[in-house]
């Protein structure tokens, strides 16, 4: 069940073909679909816990973690996020590490997060899975309760490891299942297609969970074929290469299978060289339902809003295309239609009254 198209009605809105301003942007009403909790542990809250919980890094200070920030590919970065990781131990650990990215989504006005942790990265070295979502959960309650931040939990299987080890992990999450609303499909991309997780996608479609996956960041356009096919996914996390097959465009087209773009995550990581030959307009233009994301902030060197400065610095990005991408990023979510409509209402009213 792909999500609902709820179509963009811009009509009597003011100023639509204007350049969308960095004031604009900041204050955009958005959501975020693509955003991996790990990704979001700061050099800073990295050399904390480490500290706090006696964990040896081969680092002295902040800085020389920063340094450490320079990608040749999607397995450098993997193996540097999985180093970090190791710094997380205890329930509060990842409470205080969701907590940090919720500051972040008031800050860049995200009315909707679905955020997506791997627990196979902490069960895999000892920490039980019930610690990694109990404090994560605790952060998503607090952040309603506080900021009225609305958000979801997608969990992810890595796919560097067995699809016995996914399997294994999808069933200690069934206790936990009514607090996670899709599963999903990350980490190594080469070498590793979605076809290899067909029987634990079929296993959690048949438990109620929704589906994504990871495909067409570094895999070819057949691992999006894959995805759609063989896992029967409802959006695809980047899919950048989809313009490499044309029949794969008109399907996407068709279909408005929606997917989750990350502009600084893909110059980072050597899809693109630089910003200005990224192709989210021209997936835009093709009339395929893509938005903005974040995909491991601290690591790609920029929060929501800062993929949406680069994006702006970039191209001539106009009112109504910012519109749109933050339009796409709410009906892309998996809330129902009438909240939907409520997050979509606000955007328009802050488009409407915005000087």
């Amino acid at each position: 069940m792909i999500p609902s198209v709820i179509a963009p009605d811009f009509s009597g809105l003011p100023k639509l073909e204007e350049l969308a301003s960095r004031e604009f942007l900041a204050g955009l009403p958005k959501a975020e679909l693509h955003m991996h909790l790990d990704g979001a542990l700061s050099p800073a809250m990295m050399f904390s816990l480490a500290q706090r919980n006696q964990v040896k890094l081969p680092y002295t200070s902040v800085e020389e973690i920063e340094a450490a920030y320079q990608f040749k590919n999607l397995q450098s970065f993997l193996d540097l996020l999985y180093q970090g990781a190791s710094v997380l131990k205890h329930e509060q650990d990842f409470y205080d590490l969701a907590r940090d990215y919720f500051a972040k989504c008031k800050a860049d006005n995200i009315l909707h997060t679905e955020l997506s942790f791997d627990p196979q990265t902490h069960t895999d070295r000892g920490i039980p899975f019930d610690t990694v979502i109990s404090g994560i959960l605790r952060a998503m309650d607090d952040a309603k309760t506080e900021w009225g931040i609305s958000s979801k939990l997608v969990m992810d299987f890595l796919r560097h490891l067995s699809a016995e080890s996914a399997m294994k992990t999808l069933e200690e999450s069934l206790p936990w299942k009514d607090k996670i609303i899709a599963v999903g499909l990350d980490s190594s991309e080469l070498g590793h297609p979605p076809s290899k997780f067909t029987e634990v996608f079929a296993r959690a479609r048949a438990e109620g969970y929704r589906v994504v996956a990871h495909a067409g960041e570094e895999g070819p356009p057949a691992y999006i074929w894959e995805a759609i096919d063989l896992l029967k996914v409802e959006r695809i996390d980047h899919g950048v290469r989809a313009d490499e097959d044309p029949q794969l465009l008109d399907y996407l087209q068709k279909t408005q299978i929606p997917l989750t773009v990350c502009p600084l995550s893909n110059v980072r990581l050597c899809v693109f060289d630089k910003m200005a030959e990224h192709n989210l307009f021209s997936l835009m233009d093709a009339g395929l339902r893509v938005m903005i994301n974040s995909d491991d902030p601290t690591y790609f060197g920029g929060y929501l809003n800062d993929n949406y400065f680069a994006i702006a610095d970039a191209f001539p990005l106009t009112r109504k295309q910012a519109l749109l991408l933050a339009h796409n990023s709410f009906t892309s979510s998996f809330i129902d239609d009438v909240e939907k409509q409520e997050f979509i209402d606000q955007l328009k009213g802050y488009a409407e009254n915005f000087h």
